[in-house]
């Protein structure tokens, strides 16, 4: 059955506003000119399919024929078909694009840039729902059940966003799931024929009927009451899930910040971030340790021809028993376990959480974070590490050289060597690594010799002005140039070791910032650091840092990878600070004691400063100061339109003026005043009696006289006051003989009588009933409802003439005016 009206096209817009509330996941507004075109093809081909007189599983069937057309043409993976008709291989590019939006959806967190395969998955979302919302409101004329796939999109928003959900998306889809009620409404009354009241009058179908009124108010406080509690209960302004983002990685030097973070990458964090001139406390730790090693904050151990990249982590929740290094010791191995209190700042807003290597315990942390064993890391897909406090129990592991020279190698079918030694195949690393690995028996001493390779005496210098990355041709231009900072140093050997055929990676996190008493490190922007980690068969992850020490603020090395530029006769204990030739933990980047001019000033997060709380307070004030003056626009608008009668309203009286007649005797002319003016006069003393009726709930009958309206007035509310009751049947008196007489009545007072009657609805009326024909005037909501009602009649019977229109070009109704032959 083909519907009076085309509710298709109105579902599918109310879909489009449905999917509003994703504007607050991405960061572009790519999402809704893909989901607009693809939403629009399917109700076209529902559209047709329907002219077509198809059943309802023919209409899904186009529909769903429609959806996969507009996908292949948004998303196309280049073996289509005309461009958008897809083949098999266009269909293994949606799988491929839906398999990597898995990973991508933990690996991004809000706002999301425009990555093809999450916005092939959200215009997937939206296309289904779109199908969905047609079979619902136009097939089975159950618009109602339309909201249930519509909520579906809002919940996505409610499940991730940071913070606070925005009300706004909300509204806009709210309006558009209650366009779709009413047009469906509207529509089924066209059908059913014409409505009547009680009383036996023809009531226009746009027309407000009691129940309608009824509904259309509960759905207004509902979405008013939907928006306004979570703003009014303060455990109900996040979402279900914090921030889960990083910096956005891509050298702006921006600090991360909740709703505005992109792919959490900390090695490309790196890169163009070690200028920064001014210095902002992150964390503070405090731990038992005498000269602990460097707090962890991530790894990057995905090594791809574009560079190094960080994997998404895996883990159990830091609440459960974490695995005990103890277990898996070494022979030369020394354990100890220590205790540290971490508090982060405001400024580090990361998924991450600064931990010492391998805790076993931890204290102040909830379910919603986890570790990964294998990276070593805290981190959490539903909170961010900024403002955090917490405690945690750790082993610190020391390891001697015959120790790790003992270390056998893991099997190569391990999945610890199939990972961390895959790297791109570059002639140039591999030759000068089987020149630094000749005659070196065991992974301990190929290690060694590529770390002690990253020496001054071999020609290498610190330096800030080198290119940023960690791709093949940016190791290849460090080794040739043998100039870059700590993200070069750590990539690079990560790199010769891995071609070596020993597993390693990159670790990312804190040197030792200045030490206060009690153990407490204060460990700014400056102390931000990367080193490389390479893993020892029964042993584990090995740190090395192959960096100048001299260029590093609280850099420390070990006994196992000593300071290669130190004198020759100093040798460093275990967990002891790099000699005289190192730089003090609390050593500024400018200490006479450094290898050259540039200092490692560390992972920066920030290009200009720390993240500072925003005052709040202009932003209310503004908010309140809009709605006040949104709230002022419907009495702004009865004071002028009350104004402009009052001038209509005072009507001069006719007058008498002496002039020279014949003889020089004066004679009286009577000047009266023009009928058309006075008749406008009484009309708009009238319309404002009316409006004035309205504002204070006194009840107006459109088909009484103007005499029979001032009679009842008199009779049932202006009763008591005799002038008011004269000022009402004189305003009757003015509109009925402007309306029915040659001549209208000329000599009228209006304006004073107007007053009169209002003084007498002022006194009678409650304090409520006053304060709101004040402030929202009755009388003006009232015609502004009336006007959109009116033009929303106007372009329903638009489109339905241009629908008529189409249809007399239908090829059935074509096919069918063909004579027979």
């Amino acid at each position: 059955m083909t519907p009076h009206r085309n509710i298709g096209f109105v579902a599918a817009a109310a879909t489009l506003l449905a999917a509003a509330p994703l504007s607050a996941i991405f960061e572009r507004w790519t999402w809704l000119v893909q989901a607009a075109i693809v939403v629009s093809v399917v109700a076209g081909a529902a559209a047709l399919s329907r002219l077509g007189r198809a059943p309802l599983w023919g209409q899904l069937l186009a529909m769903l024929a429609g959806l996969t057309l507009g996908l292949t043409w948004v998303f196309p993976g280049g073996t289509e078909l005309l461009a958008f008709v897809p083949t098999p291989a266009t269909f293994a590019h949606f799988g491929d694009l839906l398999q990597t939006s898995l990973q991508d959806m933990r690996a991004y967190g809000v706002e999301v840039p425009d990555v093809d395969s999450l916005l092939f998955l959200a215009v997937l979302g939206i296309g289904a729902v779109a199908v969905l919302v047609d079979v619902l409101a136009v097939g089975l004329r159950r618009p109602a059940l339309a909201g249930l796939p519509m909520l579906a999109i809002y919940s996505v928003p409610v499940a991730v966003y940071v913070d606070s959900v925005p009300a706004t998306p909300f509204v806009v889809g709210a309006a558009g799931y209650l366009w779709l009620l009413v047009t469906d409404n509207v529509d089924r009354v066209r059908r059913f024929g014409r409505r009547f009241t009680g009383e036996g009058r023809d009531v226009d179908v746009w027309e407000a009927s009691p129940l309608a009124a009824a509904g259309r108010r509960l759905a207004a406080v509902g979405v008013l009451v939907a928006v306004a509690l979570p703003l009014a209960v303060p455990g109900m302004t996040g979402g279900l899930m914090n921030n889960v983002g990083a910096g956005p990685g891509d050298g702006s030097g921006r600090p991360g910040q909740g709703g505005s973070t992109g792919r959490i990458d900390l090695f490309a964090a790196l890169s163009g971030q070690l200028n920064q001139s001014e210095r902002f406390d992150l964390v503070k730790v405090t731990t038992n340790e005498p000269n602990p090693f460097y707090l962890r904050l991530g790894v990057v151990d995905d090594l791809r021809p574009s560079g190094f990249q960080a994997r998404v982590p895996t883990g159990q929740q830091v609440t459960r028993d974490l695995p005990d290094p103890a277990e898996r010791a070494a022979r030369g191995v020394g354990q100890r376990t220590y205790r540290a209190t971490v508090e982060v700042t405001k400024n580090l807003n990361m998924p991450l959480l600064p931990v010492y290597a391998e805790p076993v315990r931890t204290e102040g942390l909830n379910g919603n974070w986890r570790y990964d064993p294998n990276q070593q890391v805290v981190f959490s897909n539903r909170e961010n590490a900024r403002g955090k406090r917490y405690s945690f129990d750790y082993v610190r592991s020391t390891f001697s050289q015959d120790a790790l020279r003992a270390a056998p190698a893991p099997p190569s079918e391990s999945a610890v060597m199939r990972q961390q030694t895959t790297r791109p195949t570059i002639l140039d690393v591999e030759r000068l690594v089987t020149h630094l690995t000749e005659g070196r028996k065991t992974n301990y001493d190929k290690v060694r010799a590529i770390y002690e390779y990253f020496s001054v005496e071999n020609g290498f210098t610190y330096a800030l002005s080198t290119r940023n990355g960690s791709s093949g041709a940016d190791i290849t231009d460090f080794l040739a140039t043998k100039v870059g900072y700590c993200q070069q140093y750590a990539a690079a050997m990560a790199w010769l070791v891995r071609a070596a055929g020993v597993p390693a990676r990159v670790a990312v996190g804190f040197t030792n910032g200045s030490n206060t008493d009690g153990g407490t490190y204060v460990l700014t922007n400056q102390n931000l650091h990367a080193w490389t980690e390479v893993y020892f068969g029964g042993i584990g992850w090995v740190p090395f840092d192959a960096t100048p020490a001299a260029s590093i603020p609280g850099s420390v090395r070990s006994v196992w990878a000593p300071d290669t530029d130190a004198p020759k006769e100093i040798t460093p204990s275990p967990g002891s600070s790099a000699a005289p030739g190192a730089a003090d933990p609390s050593a500024g980047p400018n200490e006479p004691d450094r290898l050259d001019k540039d200092a490692d000033q560390g992972l920066a997060v920030g290009e200009s400063g720390p993240t500072r709380q925003d005052t709040v307070w202009p932003w209310w004030l503004a908010g309140a100061l809009a709605l006040l003056a949104l709230l002022a626009v419907p009495a702004l608008r009865r004071s002028a339109l009350r104004r402009r009668r009052r001038v209509r309203a005072t009507s001069p009286v006719a007058t008498a003026v002496a002039v020279p007649g014949q003889r020089g005797q004066a004679r009286e002319v009577v000047v009266g005043v023009d009928a058309e003016a006075a008749r406008a006069d009484a009309h708009a003393a009238w319309d404002e009696l009316l409006d004035t009726l309205v504002d204070f709930h006194v009840p107006v009958d459109g088909t009484e006289t103007p005499r029979a309206t001032a009679e009842r007035l008199t009779r049932e509310t202006l009763v008591e006051d005799a002038g008011a009751a004269t000022g009402v049947r004189l305003l009757g008196r003015a509109e009925e003989r402007a309306r029915y007489a040659r001549d209208p009545l000329t000599d009228a007072e209006l304006q004073p009588a107007l007053r009169t009657v209002r003084g007498a609805l002022v006194a009678r009326a409650s304090r409520r009933t006053r304060l709101l024909a004040a402030v929202l005037p009755p009388s003006v909501l009232i015609r502004w409802r009336t006007t959109l009602a009116e033009r929303s009649a106007r372009l329903v019977t638009t489109s339905g003439q241009a629908r008529q229109w189409m249809l007399r070009w239908s090829p059935r109704r074509l096919l069918a005016s063909r004579p027979a032959r």
